[in-house]
């Protein structure tokens, strides 16, 4: 109880209150009607405070440590023992305190009273399916303040909100905070649904699933807005867009060279990017399984600077052809454009070690490189490609090759000039090798 004593005048104010049954300096005794009123108004959720002055308390005498103290003790009182509990047996007693026993119709009423109110905590537990394993989530906690204001206001609790946030172990300031903070949490839920509409519409572009990354540079690329990347991680979280995300296979392997084949050194040293276009050219092929059976093969050529695919072969076999193809084509269509210094990069499959493909290389004045036996991660950006192509394409539902052509053709042309990538300062290859062009002239 607070040590502030009450001056004689108060004494004498807070005699004439018709709730009041006694008062001195030090205490003040509450008549029993009035703690059953203060209780029923606490259940319709008012503030003890409000309910002292609505009875003629003058708050500034009292004290609002005071009044916390009586609030706290009533509430307990009622929720462990029923409203019988409230009256104060003092009058019934004298001399050494003994234990008073309820007629059996007070037992009764008090029982009454305690199963309905076990029978709401048990509902409210319930609803809130709580569970160790989730205390002290923030989540949780919204949910919580959520549901005990929904119970309280359509008479379904009739506990108090301090013990009912003591109940689902959140506290009772954040309770109150929630429920101020409602306009603003509505409005920001407004607007997260207008960004959800965008988002979806990126991330389902040209039909190829995006990640975050790309999400924020189609932002940038197609429609000139900048945004940040965790408010798109967070959407996505919340709305439940996930992007396909390829696991490390350790049990891959490059194909190893027959022994009557050539090797080349390992020229490159994974130096993929020597800030300028047609210089470092990586090679390798992969297989694209279609359906009942069908399958077909892809060879590229990757310019290790700009991140563009120069060249690409689709194959229904694993001839040699397919390596020597994508060599012509490449010269093709980019001879120009290559420095007198460039150079492919491959594995030490059996199409690169070939005596033909190496002849084919002088033919056209093109050097040679070739990553160490079984390691991959001198090829990554080859291998890095290969992985975002087959997770973005449905290249599982072609029946033939030509549908499969089709499908590569198109993607490798959105990859070049419109699939923006977080290193080349969120631009296309494309674009990028433009810029970088400029920079060497």
């Amino acid at each position: 109880m607070s040590k502030i004593t009450f001056t004689a005048e108060q004494v004498v104010i807070l005699k004439e209150n018709q709730y009041v049954k006694a008062a001195s300096e030090k205490s003040i005794t509450y008549t029993d009607e009035y703690k059953r009123h203060f209780v029923s108004e606490s259940l319709q959720g008012k503030h003890s405070k409000q309910i002292f002055q609505e009875a003629g308390f003058a708050v500034e005498i009292l004290g609002e440590e005071r009044i916390k103290a009586f609030a706290k003790k009533w509430r307990k009182r009622y929720r462990e023992e029923g409203m019988l509990s409230l009256e104060d047996t003092r009058k019934h007693s004298s001399g050494r305190p003994r234990k008073t026993e309820r007629t059996p119709q007070q037992e009764i009423e008090w029982l009454k009273e305690r199963i309905v109110l076990l029978e709401q905590e048990k509902e409210l537990l319930k609803k809130a399916d709580w569970s160790e394993r989730r205390r002290g989530s923030a989540e949780k906690s919204s949910d919580s303040f959520a549901l005990l204001h929904k119970l309280k206001h359509n008479g379904s609790y009739n506990g108090t909100i301090q013990d009912g946030c003591d109940l689902l172990g959140i506290s009772r300031s954040g309770y109150y905070s929630h429920l101020r903070k409602t306009p603003a949490r509505q409005a920001r839920e407004k607007e997260d649904q207008q960004w959800k509409a965008h988002i979806q519409k990126a991330y389902e572009y040209r039909g190829y699933k995006k990640g975050s990354r790309s999400i924020v540079m189609y932002f940038h690329n197609r429609k000139g807005i900048t945004v940040n990347r965790k408010k798109v991680q967070r959407l996505m979280r919340k709305f439940g867009i996930v992007c396909p995300i390829r696991k490390a296979n350790p049990y891959r392997r490059i194909a190893k060279a027959t022994k009557e084949h050539s090797t080349a050194p390992n020229i490159l040293q994974r130096q993929f990017d020597q800030g300028v276009a047609g210089k470092v050219l990586l090679t390798d092929i992969t297989y694209l399984p279609g359906k009942e059976g069908f399958l077909g093969y892809l060879s590229t050529i990757k310019d290790g600077s700009t991140k563009e695919i120069l060249a690409h072969y689709v194959s229904d076999n694993l001839k040699l052809d397919i390596s020597l193809k994508t060599i012509e084509i490449l010269m093709h269509n980019h001879r120009i454009s290559l420095r007198e210094d460039a150079f492919i990069h491959s594995d030490q499959g059996v199409h690169y070690t070939s005596p033909d493909f190496r002849k084919k290389l002088r033919g056209f004045h093109l050097g040679q490189s070739m990553s160490r036996r079984g390691n991959c991660w001198d090829n990554a950006p080859q291998e890095s490609f290969f992985g975002h192509l087959k997770d973005e394409i449905p290249y599982q539902s072609c029946a033939n090759l030509d549908d499969l052509r089709r499908i590569v053709d198109d993607y490798i042309q959105y990859y070049n000039e419109e699939r923006g990538q977080w290193k080349l300062k969120k631009l296309p290859p494309a674009k990028y090798r433009e810029q970088l062009l400029q920079l060497v002239a």
